[in-house]
């Protein structure tokens, strides 16, 4: 027995997303079945819709920022009932086994995760060999990959949480960013607002490092204490060894080198954004401050509940504009051209059959 879906997915990287029905699994006795509600569009969708990395499967249902209700657990379920506010994020297994999983940081599994979409089912279950997204109106997932929402949220508004706003959480968190830092966050678009949001109620002096006069103005609105424009050749100078922590969000290759003299002696620049070669890394900024420059991932499904409940305790969302699943296309080129403040959401409901 399986259960039949409807969405949205493309069969090609020319395509553009059409309706599509297919299979979830029969959940099983460890297993959660979720009716979507509502699905963040995440630029990584558009990256895997169109093959823009190289490894997309056909067809390719999109979506990894999922929020949903409980319709039905399978009998050996704990954590969630029917009618609970759940939501999924960019994991729904891996291998469990090994020492990252071990330690609640399945992001890294030594094994390699398995993507909400675009992975390979190890479960099964389906007449289909890869994961599909939340671009649709059910999903089934194992208990351990599922994540309770706060009900005093806009579910629509969590929906991002689940990848932008845990990718920003989980490096503040690990470097330890709080009261008395002064913090960089650079670039304003789904991730860095989430980073000025999440900084500024941990208690950080943030400062937006951006090229725009006018995102510095938006940045202030959601939280930020100061704004340092990038192309100011004397202002950024001045600010030199000055940031005790930067939010690298540039999604695309660039020049690390004018950012990293921005910080302080034994001071960190975590790259969240860029998953592409960066253009220039002069070492000689590292050498003589003692600075280190590092990546981070998503976060494990314990932090992601940590921040989802921050969240809760804080009234932090996503600034979102919600679509109806038929503009999906048009959304897509829109979130290209940067159109957009901050994350498309998709409702749900107005997927029809």
């Amino acid at each position: 027995m399986t259960i039949h879906a409807h969405g949205y997915a493309n069969h090609s990287a020319a395509d553009q997303l059409v309706p599509f029905t297919f299979e979830r699994r029969e959940p099983r006795p460890v297993d959660v079945a979720i009716d979507i509600l509502y699905c963040g569009i995440c630029h990584s969708d558009i990256h895997f819709a169109r093959n823009e990395w190289g490894w997309t499967t056909y067809p390719f249902v999109p979506g990894h920022e999922i929020v949903g209700r409980v319709s039905s657990v399978g009998a050996n379920v704990t954590k969630f009932k029917a009618g609970d506010l759940v939501g999924v994020g960019c994991l729904v297994d891996s291998c469990r086994h090994c020492d990252p999983c071990q330690r609640g940081l399945e992001q890294y599994c030594q094994n390699g995760f398995t993507g909400t979409y675009g992975g390979e089912d190890k479960i099964g279950g389906t007449p289909h060999r890869m994961t599909f997204g939340g671009y649709a109106d059910k999903i089934t997932v194992d208990e351990r990959f599922v994540l309770r929402v706060p009900e005093n949220l806009d579910p629509a508004a969590v929906a991002p949480l689940l990848c932008a706003g845990i990718t920003t959480y989980s490096p503040l968190r690990h470097w330890k960013v709080g009261p008395g830092q002064k913090i960089g966050v650079v670039g304003l678009g789904g991730l860095g607002h989430m980073g000025v949001k999440f900084a500024h109620a941990m208690g950080a002096k943030v400062v937006m490092i951006t090229t725009s006069p006018k995102k510095g103005d938006d940045a202030k609105k959601l939280g930020a204490d100061e704004v340092l424009l990038s192309t100011d050749a004397g202002a950024m100078k001045a600010a030199q060894g000055t940031f005790d922590f930067l939010l690298n969000t540039i999604p695309v290759g660039h020049d690390v080198d004018p950012y990293m003299v921005l910080l302080k002696l034994d001071a960190t620049m975590v790259i969240v954004g860029s998953v592409e070669p960066l253009k220039k890394v002069d070492g000689i900024n590292f050498i003589f401050r003692r600075r280190s420059m590092a990546g981070s991932l998503i976060g494990g499904i314990p932090e992601t509940q940590e921040m989802l409940d921050f969240c809760g305790e804080h009234n932090i969302v996503c600034d979102i504009e919600r679509i109806a699943m038929k503009d999906v296309n048009v959304a897509y080129d829109r979130t290209v051209k940067g159109d957009v403040k901050y994350r498309f959401v998709i409702d749900m409901s107005t997927l029809e059959a």
